[in-house]
Parts: C-alpha cells; sequence; structure tokens
C-alpha cells in the first residue's frame, strides 16, 4: 500500500499562516483573470492619453498668453536674447501660430481626451471587474459608454482632490504654513514636516484606492470589503513613489537619461501602479468574507454505445469438444437407461 504524498513546503505554509494563504489566494486570482494582460492596457491608454492632455494644457497656455500681451513680449524677448538669428525667429513664429491655433488644437485635443480617457476606464472597470470574478455586463452599448463617461469623470475629480491633498500635505508647504504662524525652523522640523507628509499622502491614496476598488467595478462593493485592500496598495504605492523618485534622480544627469529616463520611468510607474490595484483588488476578492462557493458544473451525459459484431461460430477446436462432451453424455444416458430396465 502506497504512503500518501507529504505536502509540500507551500502548502505547509499555507496551513500554517493565514496571511499566506491569502496572498496565495489573491496571486491565483490575478494570474487566472489576467491581470499583467489589463495592466499592460491601462498602461497603453495611461501613456497615449498624454498626448491630448499636452494639447489642452498648450491650448490652455495659449488663451494665457493671448491675454496677456506683456507676458508673451517678455517670453519674445527672452527667446530672441537667448537663440539669436533665425532659429530665434522661427521659435517666435512658431509661439505666434500656436497662440492663433489655440481653439482648434484645444477642441482636438479634448475630443481625443475623452475617446482615450472612455477606453481608459473601460479597461480600468473591465480588470476590475475580472479581479471580483463578476461576469459580463448584460447592459447596451450607449448604457455601458454613459457609465464610463460619469465614471470617468468621478475619477478625474478624486484625482484631482488627491493631488492637491497631497501637495497641501508636501514638507515644503507644511514650512510655509508654519512660517506663516511665526513656527520657524528648528532641529528636527525638516524630518518631522516629512513624516508629516508621507503620511497624509498615504491617508489620501488609501481613500483613493479605496474608492477605485469598491466603486469603478461594474458592480459596486461595499466599500467595507475594500478597506483594507486600500490601504495596502496606499502603502505600497508609497514605497514604490520613493523608490521611483530615487530613481529619476539617478538618470536624468546624462543627455540619454535626460531624454529618455523620464519617459521609461512614466511607463514603469503606470504598469506598477496599475499592477498594485490589480492585486490589491484580487487580496481584497479573495478574503474571507467575500470567498463564494465555485459552481460544480452537470456531469457530463453517458453515452453508451454498444459493440456489434460479426458471429463466427463455433471453432475447430470447440467443435470437438461440444462432440466429445455430447458423446459421453450419450454413453452415460443409454447405460442408465439399461439399468432401469
Amino acid at each position: 500500500m502506497t504512503e500518501p504524498a507529504k505536502p509540500g513546503i507551500l502548502d505547509r505554509l499555507r496551513a500554517r499562516y493565514h496571511w499566506f494563504d491569502h496572498v496565495m489566494r489573491a496571486q491565483d486570482r490575478y494570474q487566472k483573470s489576467k491581470g499583467d494582460f489589463y495592466a499592460a492596457g491601462i498602461t497603453y491608454y495611461t501613456i497615449f492619453a498624454l498626448f491630448p492632455l499636452l494639447m489642452v494644457a498648450f491650448s490652455v497656455l495659449g488663451f494665457v498668453l493671448a491675454s496677456r500681451p506683456e507676458v508673451m513680449a517678455e517670453m519674445e524677448k527672452r527667446i530672441k536674447s537667448v537663440v539669436s538669428g533665425d532659429l530665434g525667429r522661427q521659435l517666435v513664429n512658431l509661439i505666434d501660430s500656436a497662440i492663433d491655433s489655440r481653439t482648434s488644437v484645444g477642441l482636438i485635443g479634448l475630443a481625443t481626451a475623452a475617446w482615450v480617457g472612455l477606453g481608459w476606464m473601460n479597461n480600468l472597470r473591465e480588470a476590475l471587474s475580472q479581479m471580483w470574478d463578476q461576469r459580463e455586463s448584460e447592459n447596451g452599448f450607449v448604457r455601458t459608454k454613459l457609465s464610463d463617461l460619469l465614471a470617468l469623470l468621478s475619477a478625474f475629480v478624486a484625482i484631482v482632490v488627491t493631488v492637491a491633498l497631497t501637495a497641501l500635505g508636501d514638507g515644503s508647504v507644511l514650512s510655509k504654513v508654519l512660517s506663516w504662524f511665526g513656527v520657524h525652523d528648528f532641529p528636527g522640523l525638516g524630518f518631522g514636516l516629512r513624516i508629516a507628509a508621507i503620511v497624509v499622502s498615504v491617508l489620501v491614496s488609501w481613500l483613493l484606492f479605496t474608492w477605485m476598488i469598491a466603486r469603478l467595478p461594474r458592480e459596486s462593493i461595499s466599500f467595507r470589503s475594500s478597506v483594507r485592500a486600500g490601504l495596502l496598495a496606499a502603502i505600497g504605492f508609497e514605497v514604490f513613489k520613493q523608490v521611483a523618485w530615487i530613481y529619476l534622480r539617478s538618470v536624468v544627469h546624462g543627455p540619454a537619461g535626460a531624454t529618455f529616463g523620464p519617459v521609461l520611468g512614466l511607463m514603469v510607474f503606470a504598469y506598477i501602479t496599475a499592477r498594485l490595484v490589480l492585486f490589491a483588488t484580487a487580496w481584497a476578492a479573495t478574503s474571507s468574507d467575500n470567498l463564494r462557493p465555485e459552481p460544480v458544473p452537470a456531469p457530463a451525459p453517458a453515452v453508451i454505445t454498444p459493440r456489434v459484431g460479426p458471429d463466427e461460430g463455433l471453432s475447430t477446436r470447440q467443435w470437438l469438444a461440444a462432440m466429445v462432451v455430447g458423446a459421453f453424455g450419450a454413453l452415460g444416458l443409454s447405460r442408465l437407461w439399461r439399468s432401469s430396465r
């Protein structure tokens, strides 16, 4: 009798530590729901959205410069003083043409940003829904796009509020606020403000990620199921921000780093952030209070296939055996018949 196989090291760790079992369940859900694939799609739309946003930014700048001719004159003067000759005049003409076409550039940028934003939101909501193991929505095309547009506007407001609160929690801003109240620099103030800025950033990110995990899926989830996952994502996001800041400072010194470093850094930043949010969502979906029994599929129908073959009759050996048995049987019957008479 063979002995049962011993459990592996991962099985023993999962049976011993509940948190490790939860992490492995989240990783299984993340891989099963194609988390890396959706994270790559979110990264693509994030980078693609930068171009229409830059167009909108240039349009807004053009409107500002058109309403402030003294600022425009000062800018042209500085450009000509730094870049002389035909190149300086070409740069001035380029700025003038950009200001003249500010309306068309802004409209095209807004339309493109709305189109790309809807694609980004659709991909993000679909990814979060897959992490929650939600089935495909039955809504029509128009209703789905209107829902995505409303979610996009809500996400835009939430991100603006998050950035504003994070900026208010920055150490330099807090230092200026304290100076307004007459609190001057003293030993340990910079370190304390830095810690306060990190705490504020984590709290604000916690609110944002909790809202994303609970409200952006196709079927809204209660905040209770997403609070711990949002905190996990916020802490991981803050750690990643600190590492990314060190990376950017180390690669922007050289000419190649100054050219390609920010772009590559932005791509890595968007991809890691997307993976972090999706994994936190999978972690929330696989918590003990959200686990649902897997549906047991019905067994496959039984197929009965009778085997029918040609009747080949008895073989030569079988015929001989039957004849011998028949002869002995007849002989025995004849003897019984004689003895009875």
